[in-house]
């Protein structure tokens, strides 16, 4: 039986590699997300959740587009702890996605993804991949907002 995080990660380098080991993507190992996980680390384990999510749930989907979509989901380039124009939790879907066309091509499922990803606090999705991504990116921070490394003795 084949290790599926191999999988999802062979499908991540094959769809979205180019983004994952650009310059800016990789400068988002510099900014933390969540808790204690950078915007990088939350990208990719948004990105895997995704694709766990629809596996386990047999939803057909453009796989390539869900991949990129969710790596650029949070594409924002920016501390969102400093102050900056407006709400983060409203704004940053508008930013990630300027950056992410300004970088890469981005398809509509991918921009329905990237502007969609806060909702209910933003747009409603359009289509099954946007669906998939809210709810793997709200699992996703749960998990990093709340999970508590363990102290070594």
């Amino acid at each position: 039986m084949k290790n599926k995080n191999s999988d999802y990660m062979s499908a991540i380098e094959e769809y979205g590699g180019d983004i994952l080991h650009s310059d800016r993507m990789q400068s988002e190992k510099q900014f933390i997300q969540h808790g204690t996980t950078s915007t990088f680390s939350h990208s990719l384990a948004v990105t895997i959740m995704c694709l766990r999510i629809a596996a386990a749930l047999h939803i057909k989907t453009h796989e390539r587009e869900l991949v990129r979509g969710a790596l650029l989901h949070d594409y924002c380039l920016y501390d969102w702890h400093e102050p900056h124009k407006g709400l983060h939790a409203f704004t940053h879907p508008k930013i990630a996605l300027e950056n992410a066309r300004r970088d890469f091509e981005v398809g509509k499922i991918e921009q329905n993804m990237i502007l969609s990803h806060m909702w209910p606090l933003g747009r409603l999705p359009h289509c099954r991949e946007s669906f998939i991504l809210c709810l793997a990116d709200k699992l996703c921070a749960l998990r990093e907002t709340f999970h508590r490394k363990k102290r070594e003795r």
